[in-house]
């Protein structure tokens, strides 16, 4: 039997475990992506997906939805606008700002994935959590709360120190 360090590790390595998750979901929802046709990489269908929620917003404000740095924002947004499927101006309030929207293109990618790919890939990442699929939406819910509360560095910090947590914050 093949030894899995990182999974032995436990939560010491929990970052790379679900980084390693991370991409064995984005190859694999992007084999299925490719197999309807569809090339446009799956890491960039969340920033799709926002602009045709939320209609068209600055790059600053997507990241800010996305929970990603402004920059891969950028270079999301340049990789999509080659693709034709989005566009990018200057904002009339804000010159260094850029509004980004979908395109005709954009727009009819998305619903073609929401009619399609969409439900399939969601149905099979259901199915892989099993009945555990809320339980780790919530554990992973409360996971990112938990650090944007009080980072790893603060928590080790106040652990090193045998500090505990005050139960009110």
């Amino acid at each position: 039997m093949k030894q899995d360090v990182v999974k032995e590790l436990g939560l010491l390595a929990l970052g790379t475990r679900l980084k390693r998750i991370g991409e064995r979901l984005q190859s694999q929802t992007q084999a299925v992506l490719a197999s309807a046709g569809i090339t446009t990489p799956a890491s960039h269908f969340p920033l799709l997906a926002a602009l045709d929620r939320l209609g068209s917003m600055n790059v600053g404000d997507l990241a800010d939805v996305l929970g990603v740095s402004q920059p891969g924002v950028t270079r999301q947004v340049s990789n999509l606008q080659a693709e034709g499927l989005v566009q990018a101006h200057p904002s009339p309030d804000d010159l260094r700002s850029r509004t980004v929207e979908l395109t005709k293109a954009g727009r009819q990618l998305v619903a073609r994935a929401k009619r399609s790919t969409w439900p399939t890939i969601e149905a099979a990442v259901t199915d892989a959590c099993a009945a555990d699929g809320r339980s780790l939406l919530a554990l992973l819910t409360a996971l990112e709360q938990a650090l944007a509360d009080e980072s790893l560095c603060e928590r080790a910090d106040r652990l090193k120190s045998g500090g505990k947590r005050d139960a009110s914050t």
